[in-house]
């Protein structure tokens, strides 16, 4: 007959996680944390980031609609603009546009230039291209003078 006075493994490890927690501050876990995080970097490979990525968005994605990373994209968004300057975006946007030139030719330039110039067509009238073309001469002349 098994001893009733036994507690469950999950039992010890919540009680455990109590008083531990209760006993220290968010610096201890943030201590620990950062060491289990380089061991973990010691011991484990790119492939190894790459699958557990890739098992966490799929689990996210099951539990999420579209809504969901609207908002979450919005705030990272609002949240990396608060934290840098024009100089970032710039640098960013460099190394993006040099390594979508090294991955692609002029074909696929030519057409996705041809499809943005058909969804600024079905989205915009005749006054708007007006417009742009009015401002377009107005710097042209400007930047002849």
């Amino acid at each position: 007959m098994a001893d009733q006075n036994k507690m469950s493994r999950e039992e010890a490890g919540r009680k455990g996680g109590e008083t531990t927690s209760k006993q220290h501050d968010k610096s201890f876990y943030q201590e620990i944390g950062e060491k289990g995080g380089e061991a973990t970097a010691k011991n484990h490979d790119k492939e190894f980031y790459q699958e557990i990525g890739q098992k966490g968005g799929e689990a996210t994605a099951k539990n999420h609609d579209k809504e969901f990373y609207q908002e979450i994209g919005q705030k990272g968004g609002e949240a990396t603009a608060d934290s840098h300057d024009k100089d970032f975006y710039r640098k960013i946007g460099e190394k993006g546009g040099e390594a979508t030139a090294d991955n692609h030719d002029k074909e696929f330039y030519q057409e996705i230039g041809q499809k943005g110039g058909e969804a600024t067509a079905d989205s915009h009238d005749k006054d708007f291209y007006r417009k742009i073309g009015e401002k377009g001469g107005e710097a042209r002349h400007d930047n002849n003078k």
